[in-house]
């Protein structure tokens, strides 16, 4: 029964961060971010939260550390939309995914190209 409300409640995380890191956060540094995934813990005392975003490895890294460094404040916001008892603790990770995909279609593609040849 946990795990349904683990879920739920992640899903919850997962919208009302989205909103916050695009309108709520100045920090320049914060590029073109999107929250892929978040995984709570069944007790909810721990959110993974896991981000694409869009640009080099330094625009990466500096969004990634613009998000960290407002954790305080997107888990206070959080706090305030979402009724728990404990809001969780943030954890801010890069998913690789996306780019992992795109790496793999590319790799597909000139596969099909040097078999038409």
């Amino acid at each position: 029964m946990s795990k349904i409300r683990a879920g739920r409640v992640g899903e919850q995380i997962k919208k009302e961060l989205s909103q916050l890191i695009q309108s709520g956060l100045k920090d320049p540094r914060v590029g073109f971010v999107t929250v892929t995934g978040v995984d709570v813990t069944n007790d909810l005392s721990l959110a993974k939260v896991y981000l694409s975003v869009f640009g080099d490895a330094e625009q990466v890294n500096g969004s990634l550390k613009a998000i960290e460094k407002a954790n305080g404040f997107l888990r206070s916001e959080l706090g305030k939309a979402i009724r728990l008892r404990h809001t969780p603790e943030l954890v801010f990770k890069i998913d690789e995914s996306v780019a992992y995909g795109s790496h793999i279609e590319k790799l597909l593609g000139e596969i099909g190209k040097h078999e038409e040849s």
